[in-house]
């Protein structure tokens, strides 16, 4: 009787292990995009907004939802020099990535579109998420950028 107990007891241990890597091993695979992101700036290196990432009818998209400025600049400025229906918007709650569906294969989010606010160009867009940071890379013809997003924690 002891025997089968200690069977029954390393069984279940196996079992929940088994369950315990196979769940890490998703929620790994599988890290979504949405939520609030903090941009940084590619020279200076400092935050330069929050993005929050939503689904809506099976596709992406992100908005501005905070600007860090530095002393000097509009703190809710437009967007001057957009040359779309975003022309003369208020950056701030500013839809910038649009149109973003996810490739379960290669675990990323493709065929969408990027706006940089600052200089009203728009890129076709990838994200994915590795080792907790959102990748962000613009394409233009074979051109390409990619930024690092951090997780926003709403300092």
């Amino acid at each position: 009787m002891n025997d089968l107990l200690g069977q029954t007891k390393f069984g279940t241990m196996k079992i929940s292990i088994t369950l315990l890597a196979l769940f890490a091993a998703t929620t790994l695979y599988s890290q979504s995009i949405v939520g609030k992101w903090k941009t940084i700036d590619d020279e200076s290196g400092k935050p330069r907004s929050v993005v929050e990432i939503y689904e809506k009818g099976g596709k992406y998209f992100g908005k501005i939802v905070k600007l860090y400025r530095e002393p000097g600049e509009d703190p809710d400025p437009i967007c001057e020099e957009c040359g779309d229906h975003r022309a003369g918007q208020k950056v701030i709650g500013m839809e910038i990535i649009s149109d973003m569906k996810y490739d379960k294969g290669d675990n990323e989010y493709r065929k969408g579109e990027i706006l940089d606010p600052e200089n009203g160009n728009i890129y076709d867009c990838k994200l994915w998420v590795e080792d907790g940071n959102l990748k962000v890379r613009g394409y233009l013809l074979f051109f390409y950028r990619t930024q690092t997003w951090l997780p926003y924690s709403g300092e």
